[in-house]
């Protein structure tokens, strides 16, 4: 895809990627803004050793704007939105609230009275990814090409995040439906640039390097020879990935998607690979949707490796999961689930594959 890269208004990155290579990028953010300030902030909790991201700017950001607000769809006469070109066929700009950002002044500290407790500015970036320009649509609406197309965005954006410097960590993901907490109905989804390694990212790392110096083995490759041998909780087995429900899923809905060879993060993917994904990620979408006949809420978190730590234990794989757990009803993370990280599914992993093989 072609790559042009603009500035908005207030400083802020905007890239657009084409499916044309002569198309033209050249329209100006018309709009009057104020240069960003970012402000945001991170702590360590010293009872877990996690860091926190503080980010009070982001409680004024929009919510929720009827569709012909909407700040994600192509910018009309008389109407400027973030994307100044009238249309547009994947696009990325810097977030406007962002939970991490570049240029935050400060210096690595302590918080006032609690010199047990680590801060530091929250240095890293935050992008948001427009699928489409048709506000109305969704990811699983695209067509094979269109979907391809966002899978190479994903690897633009991680290489190009990665090359950051104090940038540890790249998390592609989407989040989709008001019961996740959507506020921006448009098909759209989010990467961020973390200045640390995120604590599920650590302890997977943890995990696959115990597992490997006592078997020998990647664990995730094992997991996914044995989930292909069973076949009993996969979906859908292609040539080069294969979608699954786990056999201890947490989610009432969780599919992993897992590449048959190791692979570190998106970037390293070949052609085929993309192609293949793009392909399987449709249809499982397509069967999601399906399963309680409406759209159905979900994440899909990309887990990729680190930039500087882990890359040989990792294995890419993307999990998407819902919180919707019949039709009418919805998974609440309550007393064990936010309190003491114990996750009780409320169906069986082999239950919920059968309804998505149907």
């Amino acid at each position: 895809m072609k790559r042009t890269a603009r500035k908005l208004a207030d400083g802020r990155e905007i890239i657009y990627f084409d499916a044309d290579p002569s198309r033209v990028r050249d329209a100006e953010d018309t709009r009057e803004l104020p240069p960003q300030a970012p402000a945001s902030e991170m702590r360590r909790d010293p009872l877990t050793g996690e860091w926190v991201a503080i980010a009070a700017h982001r409680q004024s950001r929009t919510y929720k704007p009827p569709a012909e607000l909407c700040p994600l769809c192509p910018s009309t006469p008389g109407r400027p939105t973030e994307i100044p070109e009238p249309d547009y066929d994947v696009v990325v700009f810097e977030n406007q609230f962002p939970s991490f950002a570049q240029g935050i002044p400060g210096e690595d500290s302590t918080v006032e009275g609690m010199p047990v407790v680590p801060s530091a500015p929250a240095r890293g970036r935050c992008e948001v990814v427009c699928f489409t320009s048709d506000h109305n649509s969704s990811f699983s609406a695209l067509t094979p090409a269109q979907a391809r197309g966002v899978v190479d965005v994903w690897a633009d954006r991680t290489a190009a995040l990665a090359g950051i410097p104090g940038v540890e960590q790249v998390f592609c993901f989407e989040n989709r439906g008001e019961e996740i907490g959507v506020t921006l109905h448009h098909p759209h989804g989010q990467i961020y640039g973390y200045p640390f390694v995120t604590p599920k990212t650590g302890k997977m790392l943890r995990v696959a390097e115990d597992y490997l110096s006592r078997h020998g083995r990647h664990v995730q490759a094992d997991v996914l020879a044995a989930e292909r041998e069973s076949g009993e909780r996969v979906i859908i087995d292609s040539d080069h990935w294969t979608a699954y429900v786990p056999a201890a899923a947490r989610w009432p809905v969780e599919v992993h998607l897992v590449p048959h060879r190791r692979v570190p993060d998106i970037p390293a993917l070949t052609p085929e690979e993309r192609d293949d994904f793009a392909a399987t990620y449709l249809e499982v979408l397509r069967r999601l949707d399906n399963l309680y006949e409406r759209p159905l809420p979900y994440i899909a978190a990309w887990h990729q490796a680190p930039v500087r730590v882990g890359r040989d234990l990792s294995w890419l794989r993307l999990e998407l999961f819902s919180i919707r757990r019949s039709a009418d009803k919805l998974k609440y993370l309550a007393g064990s689930e936010s309190g003491m990280g114990v996750w009780i599914n409320d169906t069986t992993p082999e239950q919920q594959a059968t309804r998505l093989r149907a």
